[in-house]
């Protein structure tokens, strides 16, 4: 079965017929060598009409056909495959041709041009001419190959463009952060240099390698903008220190001479940033800093019974109800994080999370200290949710009133997390 010569050769045509050879001495079950090829079909080059075209000549043949030793040769009519693909005479030529360029098919042309051929009784093909789809058990086995790299590929990708998504978000999340509580920082910059990356985010499917440029772009990028955050916040959490401790000298006996007291206003001068406290727990402190006052004392008090219950009382909730509650403090949560298995896991990525939106080290460390770990942390996926959502601007405050509602013995999560529950449903 050799090339007669009468159509035109082409170097793609000579390469399968070489192919055709090859698929001659192999064993490949049709399916098979159908399957692998339509796996990777896209990718090789293929349209569809081509693979409308390549089932039709797939049924026309039958499985010993693909057996060692044989070819499988379709020698169909055009007027037969025109009527079962819809083409026209010239669009048949078209994607034939291509099917045979690409190195799927090859032409087995009789001396005449006519496509005929005949089977002996056991229906193996003796003599044929017309469409042979050896070239495709040939290449099988590469077929499959590719299949398995692609696939590697596009997961990959796929991690990479997860990856890219965590960072921008975190990155995004932190500047917006720092921009609302008036944090010192280059923030204008860093949103220039932000945007162009965004700009670089690709439209359409990109290789590994361009994906894991960008990737490090971003992470630098990230690993800026979280330092001076750090740094932000470490001088805003010097100045509350600084209120605290001055909170608790003021607690201290004061030896006062007559003679020595002064009536002039009490004026505070920092050169650190302005800090404002706005909640009822940070108010009695202020107010403890007045020389004689005896709310230092009860502050102490309370922090004592806050403590006290919140140890003894035990909680009601669950960890399916947390996240199925809070869906996009869970989602953040499992990119951070992976499966999460139990409170554990849920506090860590909860440590991760707190300073995307602008809670404290102190306020977090005040929250597990008042509340308990497993508390503080359904608490803070409470306010995250509620922050992501819009309804919260100061998710630190948030978290202050919420240890004074339990420290009243008036916070009530489970009705919160219910109620979003229902919220849902609705």
């Amino acid at each position: 079965m050799k090339h007669t010569g009468w159509r035109k050769p082409t170097p793609g045509l000579g390469v399968a017929e070489q192919l055709a050879q090859a698929g001659e001495r192999v064993a490949i079950p049709k399916t098979r060598a159908f399957v692998a090829l339509k796996r990777v079909g896209a990718h090789i080059g293929l349209k569809a009409g081509d693979m409308v075209l390549l089932d039709t000549l797939g049924a026309f043949t039958q499985a010993q056909d693909w057996e060692e030793g044989q070819r499988p040769i379709v020698w169909a009519s055009n007027a037969y495959l025109m009527g079962q693909t819809g083409f026209s005479l010239s669009a048949l030529k078209r994607h034939s041709r291509r099917l045979a360029e690409i190195g799927v098919i090859s032409f087995q042309d009789s001396p005449n041009g006519k496509r005929w051929g005949r089977r002996n009784v056991e229906g193996r093909i003796i003599e044929a001419y017309g469409f042979d789809l050896s070239p495709m058990a040939a290449r099988a086995l590469e077929f499959e190959e590719l299949h398995a790299k692609l696939l590697a590929e596009r997961e990959r990708c796929q991690r990479l463009k997860r990856e890219i998504t965590v960072a921008r978000r975190m990155i995004r999340a932190r500047i917006e952060a720092a921009i609302t509580s008036a944090l010192r920082g280059p923030w204008a910059q860093f949103t220039s240099l932000f945007d162009e990356l965004l700009h670089r985010l690709p439209n359409r499917s990109e290789p590994s390698e361009k994906l894991t440029q960008l990737l490090d772009w971003f992470k630098e990028l990230q690993e800026q903008v979280e330092a001076a955050y750090l740094n932000a916040t470490e001088v805003v959490q010097t100045v509350e220190n600084k209120f605290e401790t001055k909170a608790k000298e003021s607690r201290k006996p004061l030896e006062m001479d007559p003679r020595e007291v002064n009536f002039e206003p009490h004026i505070l001068i920092t050169n650190q940033l302005d800090y404002v406290m706005s909640n009822s727990s940070t108010t009695k402190i202020v107010d403890a800093l007045v020389p004689g006052s005896q709310l230092g004392d009860q502050v102490d008090k309370d922090l004592e019974k806050w403590g006290s219950e919140m140890r003894s009382k035990p909680t009601v909730l669950n960890l399916p109800t947390v996240l199925q509650a809070c869906p996009e403090f869970a989602s953040w949560a499992r990119d951070m994080g992976g499966f999460l298995q139990d409170w554990g896991d849920l506090h860590r990525v909860a440590g991760q999370l707190r300073p995307m939106i602008g809670v404290s080290e102190h306020a977090w460390n005040v929250a597990q200290d008042r509340l308990g770990k497993q508390v503080a942390t359904a608490a803070f996926a409470l306010v995250f949710e509620k922050h992501s959502a819009g309804e919260v601007a100061s998710p630190g405050g948030y978290l202050r009133g919420m240890i004074n509602k339990a420290g009243c013995g008036e916070l009530h999560l489970e009705r919160s997390f219910y109620g979003r529950l229902n919220g849902q449903a609705a």
